[in-house]
């Protein structure tokens, strides 16, 4: 099992099986990471891992269409997109509600 901390909900540590997918384990876990589609075409689950980004799988081209190279070098992915190999620690922007 692997150790996946969600900084940006009080910093939840939930342990999930090596290989899952970010989004589906957030969601299994409440981990909090925000999301709409689920697919890799509206780019919310946008996420910073900050600790363990070498625990992650290659970027897909999916993200690439919704991250730049300069955000792709410094961590950040989509969650729908990506699958996880080890210990990581992420971190999201709160999601601004339309008024």
């Amino acid at each position: 099992m692997i150790q996946i901390t969600f900084i940006s909900n009080n910093a939840k540590v939930v342990s999930a099986p090596e290989g899952g997918n970010l989004l589906r384990i957030s969601l299994r876990e409440q981990g909090g990471i925000p999301f709409k589609c689920g697919g890799g075409l509206c780019g919310t689950c946008k996420c910073l891992v900050e600790k363990g980004v070498e625990h992650t799988d290659a970027v897909k081209a999916k993200e690439k269409k919704h991250l730049s190279e300069d955000e792709l070098k410094q961590g950040w992915r989509m969650a729908c997109q990506t699958f996880v190999n080890g210990d990581i620690a992420v971190s999201w922007k709160p999601r601004v509600l339309a008024r």
